[in-house]
């Protein structure tokens, strides 16, 4: 039999055939993935050929992974040396992304858009909890917004308090798979809840001591919505280590640099200290966002560590 699946909670997998049939699926002994080192062999959004256990009627042991399409994974903060797939075969990601309480930063947000980057997986941001922002701050909101758009990301500002953007991302969800992702705390599951009510996911109150959120999802899972419409929501985010990315291809995932690759003096420019490059140029000129560059950098240097 062949499904996908819903929910991994470690050693258990809910797996849905495409009659909509589910099944409480084991892994029979150990599945390897070429050349990826994982604390997780199966993902959410994985296609997978399972047979009936003996004896059961709704349980299954999983022997074989459908090759993926895509995913997006990140450093495994159990296992090190071990890298984390959250999701497989996903259509789009949405970021939820947030300027107070709590306040996401740059560095996490660009280190998600080049994960996304490298296995092509469109990202649209959706600026949350915009019912808190006063004048100055919907202002500067806006800029980043417009920042993000101009190289290839588009924003969504959103409210589950005003309903503010809410039709414009239920838009965006018809006929894909979609994942949800951002740090704990941006209303991620509030968001999701708001969309898809039935769902009625389980949702903390920010901290007040901390301003930070707590993780309420524990398990990413993934909810039909409608037919060929899924969700994936995935456990709040507080680092995302990159896997994988050496720094001489590390400009490539980011639009704006990619664009200059072929006018730089060198071709291997790393875009640091070389002469005539045409990244550093722009730089200057405000061409290319400071933020950004100093996400480049940051990356760069943990690249230079790790290796």
């Amino acid at each position: 039999m062949e499904g996908l699946v819903m929910k991994s909670t470690g050693s258990w997998y809910l797996v849905r055939t495409n009659d909509g049939e589910l099944y409480r699926c084991r892994l029979r002994g150990k599945i390897k993935l070429k050349d990826l080192k994982v604390s997780n062999p199966v993902a959410v959004g994985d296609v997978v050929a399972f047979e009936l256990e003996e004896g059961g009627e709704s349980t299954g042991a999983i022997y074989q992974i459908t090759e993926r399409e895509n995913y997006i994974i990140r450093k495994s903060t159990h296992k090190t040396a071990h890298s984390h797939i959250i999701a497989a075969n996903i259509d789009r990601a949405l970021l939820v992304v947030t300027l107070v309480s709590p306040r996401t930063s740059f560095g996490f947000m660009d280190r998600f858009l080049v994960t996304a980057e490298a296995y092509d997986i469109p990202v649209t941001l959706l600026y949350n909890k915009s019912d808190l922002y006063d004048a100055e701050t919907a202002e500067y909101q806006q800029q980043i917004l417009n920042m993000y758009a101009q190289i290839g990301y588009p924003g969504i500002i959103c409210s589950t308090v005003s309903g503010q953007g809410l039709p414009e991302i239920q838009e965006i969800l018809a006929n894909h798979k979609t994942l949800f992702s951002g740090h704990s705390g941006v209303g991620k599951s509030t968001l999701i809840n708001r969309l898809a009510p039935g769902l009625e996911l389980k949702t903390n109150e920010i901290s007040d001591y901390s301003d930070k959120g707590k993780h309420t999802t524990t398990y990413a899972e993934m909810f039909e919505l409608a037919p060929d419409t899924f969700i994936i929501d995935t456990p709040g985010i507080k680092e995302l280590g990159l896997v994988d990315i050496p720094k001489e291809e590390l400009s490539y995932f980011f639009p704006e640099m990619r664009e200059r690759l072929n006018l730089c003096k060198y071709y291997n420019c790393l875009h640091i200290n070389e002469p005539n490059c045409a990244v550093l140029q722009d730089l200057k000129v405000g061409k290319i966002s400071l933020t950004r560059y100093e996400s480049y950098r940051s990356i760069m240097d943990e690249t230079d560590n790790r290796r």
